[in-house]
């Protein structure tokens, strides 16, 4: 409902007949502003700046910093190269998503029939006030919150505001919702509120407060917050050391510099996002758009799915049930009389249902004369000929058909039991009659219903297989929700919005919200508290929508699912958009999403492993032999030559995981601990072999512990992407192997044939190879043994 300020303005006199006067529309104008949806606007520049802030772009801007200072440009244009692509992308995503309230914005009306002054004329919908009297007829969009006065119904399909399937009738006193439509009838009304006041500013509102940080996003920055804090402390620790011993400051910081650019996870992003942006382009050839990329990973983790009925669960398009005659007429009678009843030239929902299930049965036949249908007196009526006959046929509502026939006692009561039987399963029924010029006959009763989608059933099983839980969201009545609900297996503890969220609300909110199967009679705010108290509860949500109605939700949940034939302003605030009708795709986008989460998190406990392996084995190089492992060069080139071949994991096999997945720190640090660990020890066995027992200079040694930490850190991503033995499937991908191996390869003749370093020769570059394979066999069985361990202490937790 409007606000208190509107409300008083609309209740000031308002001639029914005059209107409102010029001057008094003004007067009302400047005090309640256009009639439009208000945005708060972010200007581009500060849009744009706020992806250069936060830790992981600090990171990215640090490296730079230091490239820059130590000469090295190559790696300053990389650096830079990636800062921007991050931010480009992040940009973009949240234009497209901000763009939810001008898509609101294009299903206000565009013009209203306003009376100024006493006189009718057409106003551009933004200058209607609280007050003004406007007229309303078929095909008008209602331009504001309005209240109906004087004699006649108006029927108004408010399906994408509220979620109901069927229009609605409106008489004097009731409000019709800005953005709805008018179906049928004439009749004037008063304005009651305008712009963020009315049912459908409210939503847009919704839409704007709607949004929060994915899972996806605070993992990202616990690694780097992780990278950063254990970067910092080495590096800091590597150079007080230097300057205790007296080293040279400008070979410490140099080193240090260069040591901290390689150590900063300056790929994190990239990769991250590269991998996503495949997973989207994948989804895209199953019909499904992904217009915000963080929202794939949180479908790996999604648990539970809200879902609309209207459109997305049901055909959205009413069907005609089981006919239910008289004693003494057929099924094919009914269903022909009905037919004869119906507009064929401008059919309405109920028309077209009842022609499409006749068929062609209805044998030929003159119209003579048909009355449409009136929401006054609710039915349709024919006078047709046939065969030198003329006979009237009727249909309508049944208690409107009932007192057409005039039927009194048994038969009245027993037509009143099946209208409520119908009811009671969610169907809305039909009374068809008719006239042999001796009278009105009941013939019998048709129901009709909005069908579930073929694909439904079968989907929301496989989704259920698959770890996830479903809850319905309708606008509809609950026997309607029951009803499919009971057809779908979704379950019957059915829910009323207003028993949840009105004033008798139950003290434990959120328990009722969990032990709900579905929820009627839902507003969008209902929609969007519902997401959000799931979220609380800590699951991540999905929500499946198309109209304007779902937006606020769709925004809110963590994955907003727009379906087929969806509304702008539902696809607008949603993350994925299916382009196929039916929620089938979902259950393939899951999968597809759980395998870019497996990549995500390989990569993950590579680029953390590395960081650890690297830092740990010069920090106690340095501390322990005063002894620089490698050059700044060999720093440099390590970077290269790791990060550009793995931005190829997007591209990996993966497995999908049979339920759903969620960023675990603990198993990613633990993991990630060992294998760093563990490769601090090979690397020192082989520095230490070359060093003390071969007796080599220092300028080879530096050669041979930079191919081993090359060798060894390619090997550890072959590792990283699965939870078993090396040799579990599926296997890496030739998209994968073929950069790795490429980059092992140059590495593996830098240093042999001596290019910015000593050259080893080939003998010493294969023992390299032998203790780089050796490491790899024995750390695949050793992350084995730490999985299993993992596993076992989060069982018995």
């Amino acid at each position: 409902m409007a606000d208190g300020s509107q409300a008083d303005g609309a209740q000031r006199p308002s001639d029914s007949e005059t209107g409102l006067t010029s001057a008094e529309a003004a007067k009302r104008l400047a005090q309640f502003g256009e009639n439009a949806l208000t945005e708060h606007h972010i200007s581009t520049l500060r849009r744009l700046l706020r992806f250069f802030l936060g830790p992981i772009p600090a990171m990215i801007e640090v490296a730079a910093v230091l490239s820059a200072i130590v000469g090295h440009w190559a790696d300053f244009g990389v650096i830079m190269a990636m800062l921007f692509v991050n931010a480009g992308v992040g940009f973009w995503q949240e234009w497209k998503a901000d763009n939810a309230i001008a898509l609101l914005q294009k299903r206000l009306a565009p013009g209203a029939r306003v009376c100024r002054d006493g006189r009718w004329e057409d106003l551009p919908a933004r200058q209607v006030v609280p007050g003004d009297l406007v007229m309303l007829s078929l095909g008008n969009i209602v331009p504001a919150d309005v209240k109906l006065v004087g004699d006649g119904i108006l029927s108004v399909d408010q399906s994408a505001l509220t979620g109901e399937s069927l229009p609605v009738d409106k008489k004097a006193g009731d409000v019709a919702y800005s953005g709805s439509i008018a179906r049928q009838g004439e009749v004037k009304a008063v304005v009651v509120s305008t712009g963020m006041n009315t049912y459908f500013g409210k939503t847009a509102h919704l839409v704007e407060q709607a949004g929060n940080v994915s899972h996806f996003q605070r993992a990202v920055l616990r690694i780097g917050n992780f990278l950063i804090v254990v970067t910092i402390a080495l590096v800091c620790f590597i150079a007080i050391v230097s300057l205790f011993r007296h080293d040279p400051i400008i070979d410490t910081f140099q080193f240090a510099m260069v040591l901290t650019i390689a150590s900063i996870p300056v790929a994190l992003p990239a990769v991250l996002s590269v991998t996503m942006a495949v997973g989207a382009e994948r989804l895209a050839r199953m019909k499904a758009v992904v217009s915000h990329l963080v929202a794939i990973e949180e479908m790996a983790g999604m648990d539970l799915l809200c879902t609309d009925k209207t459109g997305t669960l049901t055909l959205n398009q009413l069907t005609l049930g089981e006919a239910e005659p008289v004693a003494g007429v057929d099924a094919a009678m009914l269903l022909e009389a009905a037919a004869l009843a119906s507009n064929t030239a401008s059919p309405d929902a109920i028309d077209s249902a009842v022609i499409t299930a006749a068929g062609t049965s209805p044998a030929p036949a003159h119209l003579v004369k048909f009355t449409p249908f009136d929401p006054v007196v609710k039915r349709t009526e024919a006078t047709v000929e046939r065969d030198g006959k003329t006979f009237s046929v009727a249909k309508g509502a049944p208690q409107v058909i009932v007192d057409l026939c005039g039927l009194t006692g048994a038969a009245r009561d027993g037509v009143s039991a099946a209208i409520d039987a119908a009811g009671t399963k969610g169907y809305r029924a039909l009374g068809v009659a008719r006239n042999d010029g001796q009278g009105w006959h009941y013939l019998g009763m048709l129901t009709l219903f909005d069908p579930p989608r073929p694909d439904s059933a079968s989907t929301i099983a496989a989704a259920r297989s698959m770890g996830i839980d479903f809850k319905m969201i309708t606008g509809d009545h609950e026997a309607i929700a029951r009803q499919i609900a009971g057809k779908l297996d979704l379950g019957q503890n059915i829910v009323v919005a207003d028993t949840i969220f009105g004033k008798d609300a139950p003290a434990d909110t959120l328990s009722a919200i969990e032990k709900a199967d579905g929820f009627a009679r839902v507003f969008p705010e209902h929609k969007f508290a519902i997401v959000k108290a799931l979220q609380g509860a800590g699951h991540i949500v999905g929500m499946t929508g198309d109209g304007v109605n779902d937006a606020p939700a769709l925004r809110q949940a963590d994955v907003g699912i727009a379906v087929s034939g969806a509304t702008d302003a539902a696809r607008a605030a949603a993350d994925l958009v299916l382009t196929e009708p039916g929620l089938s795709v979902i259950t393939r986008a899951i999968e597809e999403a759980r395998r870019i989460f497996e990549r995500m998190t390989g990569y993950a406990i590579y680029r953390i492993s590395e960081t650890i392996r690297v830092l740990l084995f010069m920090t106690a190089s340095i501390l322990l032999y005063n002894f620089y492992p490698v050059t700044a060069i060999m720093v440099v080139l390590l970077a290269l030559l790791n990060d550009v071949p793995i931005m190829m994991i997007a591209y990996d096999n993966a497995p999908s995981a049979p339920k759903a997945v969620r960023w675990d720190m603990v198993r990613v640090l633990s993991v990630a601990a060992v294998l760093g660990i563990f490769g601090v020890i090979v690397s020192f066995s082989v520095f230490l072999f070359v060093r003390d027992y071969l007796a080599l200079p220092a300028a080879i040694v530096q050669s041979v512990v930079f191919l081993k930490l090359l060798v060894a850190g390619h090997m550890t991503i072959y590792l990283t992407r699965n939870k078993g033995p090396f040799w579990e499937r599926p296997w890496p991908s030739w998209k994968l192997v073929v950069p790795c191996e490429l980059a092992q390869a140059i590495g593996t003749i830098t240093v042999v044939y001596g290019w910015f370093m000593a050259p080893t020769g080939w003998g010493l570059a294969a023992m390299v190879w032998g203790f780089a394979l050796a490491e790899f066999v024995a750390a695949s069985f050793l992350k084995w043994g730490v999985y299993k361990l993992l596993g076992r202490v989060v069982r018995a937790s």
